[in-house]
């Protein structure tokens, strides 16, 4: 077991707050994670600092494994988003984060 294996859970829950992800064929839920509005520091699949500079939603993998370009994220600002890229992080814990650049579609 990995001494970062449950790291992703415990940083979401304090850092995060609920966010209603739509899949593009599926019900609505609420989850526990993180979104950002304002641009954040990430690490590219090569492992070299990048900024992203779109609105971006960090959620465990575990929490969306059938996560898609498409599907719909409301973070409960009053806007709406579609997620545009699925960054994967290099964890291999089961809870590793997902970072995903999202498009806004209303607001």
């Amino acid at each position: 077991m990995s001494v970062f294996a449950g790291m992703a859970s415990i940083l979401g829950d304090v850092l995060g707050g609920p966010v209603t992800y739509t899949p593009k064929d599926g019900a609505s839920r609420e989850i526990q994670s993180i979104f950002r509005a304002e641009p954040i520091e990430a690490e590219d699949q090569d492992g070299h600092p990048i900024t992203i500079m779109a609105p971006t939603w960090r959620v465990r993998r575990d929490l969306v494994p059938d996560l898609a370009k498409g599907d719909r994220i409301d973070p409960q600002t009053g806007d709406l988003y579609i997620i545009a890229l699925i960054r994967p992080s290099g964890s291999p814990a089961a809870d590793a984060f997902l970072i995903c650049e999202l498009s806004k579609v209303r607001g």
